[in-house]
This record gives structure tokens, sequence and C-alpha cells, in this order.
């Protein structure tokens, strides 16, 4: 435990002059300068302001879609013509598309570029460590499956093949005639592909099989999608390695969907044909949710559990239509339950919808839609109106995805093997609910903010999280724990193996915490502690209204938040975004300062005391008592014994009056004050300059709070010393008391400093750790039925013992 020396003093001065801090001779970090050497220039079509400019453009892509799903071979057959609109003033002589299915191609780059994070991860002593059967098992079924896009003809709209050529999850199409500002073209595209096991190969859709024989297809990056071009990096074909999604144009879709007969289909969009492929009764219920004040089940579960037990051998085609959306996705499966409630969202009626196997219930029919409408209702407030007429969240093999109008979430409850209930942990409950929060609120960022996600996962995924916390807060009381809160993040900022948030999206270390939870912590810290709730919201719906069905960068972010907060931030972005700093701040010393009365009668009263308020030497305390001279002999005693160095006498008494004599009044009143004046010195050891949060304790035991900007490390990022003024002794400090600025260390926040608090748990000696004779002669137990391994023979004992 450490504690500070109180240095204690009386101040004669009339007047204080606090002088700018010396700057050291070291090399001076200016933590507040401007971004301006960081962020591009601004011009007409991004302004200085963060507001998209008059020249703002950005490109059009429209599909009509015809696909099948073969339930059977587990593929998808497509073709589609896509029309694109160049509204950029360049010309182009080609046109780039994604193919993200070959991200399965056994040559992809995913693959041959995949590493471990440590060697430790795979070789790993203890099995919790070392590989998993999972991991092994993917790993080696991605060496056989026949995955990727065949791509089966390009052709142009008038029926001729168009040259193209295929860069691995990129494929571009040579123009016959260059596509000049503001012109069209229309093409046409035929593929096909084997979807993936999603629970062995991973990714963000593919289909699920159950112990019944079904099968649920979650479907997704299916289709050749354009790439987008744009004036920021022109075409964005960064190669997809899995960690930077997608980034896309809007544009209006037709699509036909052809499954089995006895599948139903959730889909981005809305359903075209319901009379063709929905019963009476089904079409029925859909029209009463959409006035319901709770989920309609429009497929039950018994009727669901009824589908499973035989497979049509007919087909149904589901058409769907989707406006201004930047993507599109569907799921499709005989096992789905469907329920749905209608739920308005400024002047648009949305119906809120869920779809899932009787495996999720009954979380999913308890949670799932009350969730979606929750996050409509919550990110409204923080952003714009949802504008869609659908929001869907399905259950499959996907633990959590976003697309246009729909999302796949994956937690479900567990049924226990031996006696069949189904049960679910805190975890899954909050998981759920969560997860279904995080993914359609993702409509809102990048499905409607279309950010460039393959550039940037922070600024879809960070400011997605730092909004489902907000959400989750408004849920219930006391959330457990989740992404957002600054004390959540402290340890992953004083890590080492991290970089800074604005790092590309496949460079990303500790994905997690670098994209979703230190942005999600920062914007809070930024809403709490240094803008204040009313100008943060302010600025922050102003950036989602600005930039909705737009592309905005990192930098438009920035600066609308600083243009429509009347705030310079720069120090913020700089240091939360582009370095690995971290907040810890210590405070070091304190120094007591009260003003001196001038009145000897009580300054040396108060001397006095000082003086007899210090510890008795070890000598006086032995020499107590002891036999002294001038006690066997008063009259050796004088004045000098009866006074001391703190006697008043009448030449200070006189010296005094006419001290105060010269004084005016303001000034007599001054030294009646009786304040203390504190000097508390504060060091920034984690190099992150944050505002100081500082709570006072005062002898009475009343407590203060005191704010102070960011902005007072401005001339010493390092070390800077404050005045605290009260009207009684302090009698303690704490800095950041409520932990919201995310430092990393509050052991040394506090005056005096406080003891941490901790647990020793002990453990028995083990001394017969390896003992082959009693673990050789252990009972061998019968292995479980449902194994289908047969019982290992008996282990004989050799005939000669080895040699020793």
């Amino acid at each position: 435990m450490f504690r500070f020396p109180i240095r204690v003093a009386t101040l004669c001065l009339v007047a204080t002059t606090f002088a700018v801090p010396a700057l050291a001779a070291a090399p001076f970090d200016d933590k507040f300068r401007q971004l301006d050497e960081l962020l591009p220039t601004p011009n007409t079509i991004r302004t200085a302001s963060g507001a998209p400019g008059h020249a703002y453009w950005q490109q059009r892509a429209d599909y009509t879609i015809r696909a099948t799903l073969d339930e059977s071979r587990r593929a998808l057959s497509g073709a589609g013509t896509i029309t694109y609109y160049n509204n950029s003033p360049d010309t182009l002589k080609y046109l780039w598309l994604q193919l993200d299915q070959n991200i399965y191609r056994q040559d992809s780059d995913a693959r041959s570029t995949a590493i471990l994070p440590s060697r430790d991860a795979w070789s790993g002593k203890t099995a919790q460590t070392g590989p998993k059967f999972d991991a092994l098992r993917s790993l080696l079924e991605q060496r056989t499956f026949p995955g990727g896009f065949d791509i089966l003809a390009v052709k142009d709209s008038s029926g001729r093949a168009l040259p193209h050529t295929i860069n691995k999850t990129m494929m571009r199409v040579d123009l016959p005639q260059p596509l000049k500002p503001g012109a069209r073209v229309t093409f046409s595209v035929d593929w096909r592909y084997n979807i993936n096991e999603q629970k062995v190969l991973g990714g963000r859709s593919g289909y699920e099989k159950f112990d019944d024989k079904n099968d649920l297809f979650e479907i997704a990056q299916w289709f050749p999608r354009m790439a987008a071009y744009y004036d920021v990096y022109g075409w964005q074909h960064k190669q997809f390695l899995g960690s930077g999604e997608f980034t896309l144009e809007f544009g209006d879709y037709d699509v036909r969907i052809t499954t089995p007969a006895d599948h139903i289909v959730a889909s981005t969009g809305e359903l075209q044909n319901p009379g063709e492929v929905l019963t009476a009764t089904q079409r029925q219920r859909l029209e009463q949710a959409r006035t319901a004040r709770k989920p309609v089940i429009i497929v039950t579960q018994a009727e669901a559990e009824a589908a499973e037990k035989s497979r049509s051998t007919a087909t149904k085609t589901w058409h769907f239509k989707a406006r201004n959306v930047r993507d599109f996705a569907f799921a499709s499966s005989r096992k789905f339950i469907w329920d749905a409630q209608g739920v308005k969202s400024g002047n648009q009626n949305v119906m809120a919808m869920s779809y899932y196997p009787k495996e999720g219930n009954p979380l999913w029919e308890k949670y799932s839609t009350q969730a979606i409408i929750h996050t409509i209702e919550q990110y409204n407030k923080y952003s714009f109106d949802y504008p869609y007429p659908t929001s869907i969240s399905v259950n499959g093999p996907v633990g959590g995805m976003e697309y246009p109008m729909i999302t796949f979430n994956g937690p479900r409850p567990v049924k226990d093997k031996k006696t069949g209930e189904i049960t679910y942990s805190q975890r899954t409950k909050y998981g759920l609910i969560g997860v279904i929060i995080h993914e359609v609120g993702h409509n809102y960022f990048p499905m409607i903010v279309n950010s460039d996600e393959r550039q940037w996962t922070w600024m879809d995924e960070g400011l997605n999280s730092f909004l489902q916390y907000l959400a989750q807060q408004a849920w219930e009381e006391n959330w457990p724990d989740s992404r957002g809160e600054p004390r959540r993040i402290t340890d992953y900022m004083k890590s080492r193996n991290q970089v800074p948030i604005m790092t590309n999206s496949e460079s990303v270390l500790q994905f997690g915490n670098n994209a979703y939870a230190k942005p999600a912590a920062a914007l809070n810290v930024l809403r709490e502690t240094v803008l204040g709730r009313e100008l943060f919201d302010f600025a922050f719906k102003e950036y989602a209204n600005r930039w909705k069905f737009k592309r905005p960068t990192p930098a438009d972010f920035f600066r609308t938040m600083e243009d429509a907060s009347g705030t310079d931030l720069d120090w913020f972005w700089r240091g939360w975004f582009y370095t690995t700093d971290n907040v810890d701040v210590s405070v070091d010393g304190i120094t007591e300062y009260t003003v001196s009365s001038q009145d000897p009668e009580v300054e040396k009263a108060w001397q006095r005391a000082r003086r007899q308020a210090e510890p008795v030497s070890i000598i006086d305390q032995r020499n107590k008592g002891m036999a002294r001279r001038v006690d066997a002999h008063p009259e050796l005693k004088d004045f000098y014994n009866e006074n001391d160095e703190f006697t008043v006498t009448n030449k200070d008494r006189n010296a005094y009056q006419e001290k105060i004599a010269g004084l005016e009044d303001w000034q007599k009143d001054l030294l009646k004050e009786g304040k203390h004046l504190y000097l508390v010195d504060f060091s920034n050891i984690g190099g992150l300059v944050t505002p100081l949060v500082v709570e006072i304790e005062l002898k009475s035991g009343k407590k203060t709070i005191e704010r102070i900007p960011a902005e007072v490390w401005r001339y010493s990022p390092t070390r800077i010393t404050k005045l605290f003024i009260t009207d009684e002794p302090m009698v303690g400090l704490t800095q950041d008391p409520y932990w919201e600025t995310a430092d990393t260390d509050v052991s040394n926040n506090s005056w005096p400093r406080k003891a941490t608090p901790s647990r020793l748990e002990l453990f028995k000696t083990d001394t017969d750790q390896n003992n082959l004779m009693r673990d050789f002669n252990t009972k061998l137990k019968a292995p479980e039925q449902e194994s289908g391994l047969a019982p290992a023979a008996p282990a004989q004992a050799p005939a000669t013992p080895p040699a020793q």
C-alpha cells in the first residue's frame, strides 16, 4: 500500500498568478494537433463539414434473378440480369463483380494464407489449448469440398458472350463499348455452386442438417454481385479473405426462387405471390399479424413437425421484390415455424417476422420477434426511421449475420439426450436477444449507411455495437455485461498484441475487441464523458441522416461528429482510433495550502498545533520519565521555560495591526475566507489523453465531482498540476470514480491509495500424480450406447516385466 506525503503550507500572497507550464526539452508530442495530415482533403464530393457535397455521386445496380435450390444435391443454380448505371464522372471500360463463394475453392487465398495465431494454439499440452475435433474436421473437409462458383455464361443484352476474367473472388467483365458517364449497360450471368455445410466449413451462409433428415438453408453471397466503384478507392476489388465483409451498390431486385413445394421461404423484400405459395389459413394469419399487439403464429410448430415427416417432390416458386437495397439473401426449409407482428416505423408499416425450427423453442417464439421490434424502436431514436417493409430473424446454422431485411441468428436451447429436458443458460438467452438486436441493427449500419466494409470493419460493427449496447440497456435493467461498457475494454486496451482501430479489415488483430468492442466503448466515452448525451445524440443522428443510402468514409464520420456537436474532437479520434495508447491517469501527489490570516494569535497557534502533530521521536519516547535537573531544581527555570517561538509578542501584534490597516476591505475579506487549496499532480501513463473526472471527499463526508475537459493536457500531455479549492479539508480524492474513461489501472487513481482486494485459493499437493499401477487397475467404464463404439479390449499385463 502506497501513501502520499501531504505537504502543508500557508500562503501569505494576496493574489496568485498561474503560468502556462514550461515545456520539457524533449520533443513535444502534441496530442491535440489537427488530423489534417491524416484525413483526405475535402472537396465538392465530400465536404469539410462531413456532409456529402453537391457533386456527390454513387453507382447503382438493378438485378433480375431466377434461382433454383436443389435440396437433394445441396446446390443452387441461377441466372441473373444486371443493369449497371454509371453515375460517376468516369468512363469505364470494364466492370468488376464479386464471386464470394470462391472463398470455398481449395486454392483460395483465404485457405492458402490461413495461419495459426501461435504454435501453442495447435500443439497445446492440454485439451483446453490444443486443437478441437470440429477444427480438425473443418480443415480436412476444406481439402475436398468442391466449393466456389461455376460461371456458366456471361452475355450482353443481345445474348453475345462477353469476355471475362476470374481473379479468385473477383471477376472482370470487359465491355464491348466504354461505359460513359450517365450511361447504363445490361448483361447476364448464369452460375451454379455447391452449398457448404455451415457447421463444418463455417461462413456467413450454408445449410444445416438435422437428426430428422431435414435440412435448413441460409443462403447469402449466392450470386455474382457488382463490386463498388466510388470516388475514394475507384473499384473496391480487394480479395475476400474472410474478415473484410462486403462493399456493395444499391439497387432494385426482382427475384424468383424455386424450392421444394413443402418449404417455407424467408427473404429480403416483399412476397409478390402469396396466393401461389401460402395456404389460405397462412394468408389469413399473416393479415391478422399486421395489426396484432403480439406475435401471431403463421406456421405453427405442429404444422412444421408434420412437414418434417415427408419430402415433397414438387416445387414452388417464391417471387420477391426489394427496392433500394444493397444485397439480397434468403432462407428455406420445411422445418420453419413462422411468426409475425406489425410495427410502425415513422410512416412505414413493417412486418417483423421470425422463422425457426422446433429446436429453437421455447426461446425463439418468446423473444425473437419482440427483439426485432425493440431494435427498430431503439435504433430509430438514434438514427432514422427504419424504411423497409419487412424485418426478419431466422434461426439456423449461422451464429449471426445481416442482410437487407433479413438476419441469420444462431443461439438455441439445448436438449438433454438422456432426459429430453430442454433448457437454456443465461448466456444463451441474452446471447439470442443481443445477437438479434445486433444483426437487425446492421440494417441501419451498413445496409443503409453504406460504409466500405471491405476496408473498414469498425464503421459498421463498431457503430452498430454501440447502438446495440444502448438498445440492450433499454431492454431491461442490469443487462449482463456486454461490449460497450468502458470498464470491460481495459484488458484489451493495455494488451500488446493489438493494432489501431484504423486498420484495414483483413489486418486487424483481436478482431472482436478491435472492430466491435473498442469503438463501442469509445463512443460511450464520447457520449457520456466528453460531449454529453444531448450533443452526442444530435451529432450521431445527423451523421446517420446525412449518409443514409450513401457511402461514408471514416473522415465523413469524424467531421460530421465535430461539425454537428460544435466540438474539436481531433484529439479523441487520434488517440482512440489511430493509436494503441490506453487511458491510465495516475494521481501522483497532493499539496495542501491554506490562506494565512496573518493574525499572530491565529497563525502561531496553528504552527504550534502542526508541531505537536509531528511524531514523537523514538529518543523522546524512551526518555519519558527521565529524572531532569530542572525538575529537581526549579529555581533553574526562567522565561524561556514558559515560552517558545510560538509565543505571541506585542511586536507581533503591532506589526499585524499596521499590516491590516494598509489593506482594502476586499483584501481583508480574502484573509477570512478560510479556503483550502490543493495542488494535485496527475500523470498520463497510458498516453491517451482523457477528461479528468475527479471526486473530492471532504472532512464532513460530503462528496463532489469536478469534470475537467481533456484539453487540460494540451500544454503538457504527460504530467499536469491542477488546483482544487474547497471550503473544508479534503480527506480523499479519486480520478474516474465511476470507471467511465476506460482507465486501465485504477489502483493509482486515488489519494490516499486504496488496497486492491483479491482472493488466494489454496490447493492440496498431489503426491501421487503418475501412479501407473493404480491407473492400470482402474475399473473400465462401459461406453454409452449411442456412441456406436465397441468397448475396448482389456489391457493384458506383459508376460515379462520390461527392463528397468
